[in-house]
């Protein structure tokens, strides 16, 4: 197997990880907002910080599911640019890796 199919497939293994991890930790936050967390709540930039590292997915997909963080505009804009980042480097290593992949 080539090096650059390897690339792909450990590239789409973090961002499915992350965006597990990300969906998760928005699914806590809610349930620890609507429980009265206070300080004990995830912070905002934690969760912006898991979208930016590969779990845009998962933050985009938490948001729907438990409804959370939709009111606020920054965090749109960073997970749908996380979005875009993602699945533009997704399409490009899976082109390099399935192109290359009978040489």
């Amino acid at each position: 197997m080539k090096y650059e199919l390897i690339i792909f497939i450990a590239y789409c293994a973090v961002v499915l990880f992350m965006s597990f991890i990300t969906f998760c930790l928005f699914g806590k936050d809610k349930k620890m907002a609507q429980n009265g967390g206070g300080a004990n709540r995830i912070k905002e930039k934690i969760l912006l910080g898991a979208c930016a590292l590969g779990g845009a997915l998962g933050g985009f997909l938490g948001r729907i599911k438990f409804h959370h963080k939709t009111d606020k505009k920054y965090f749109s804009i960073t997970i749908y640019f996380g979005l875009l980042v993602q699945v533009a480097l997704l399409v490009f290593l899976g082109y390099i890796g399935i192109h290359n992949f009978g040489k």
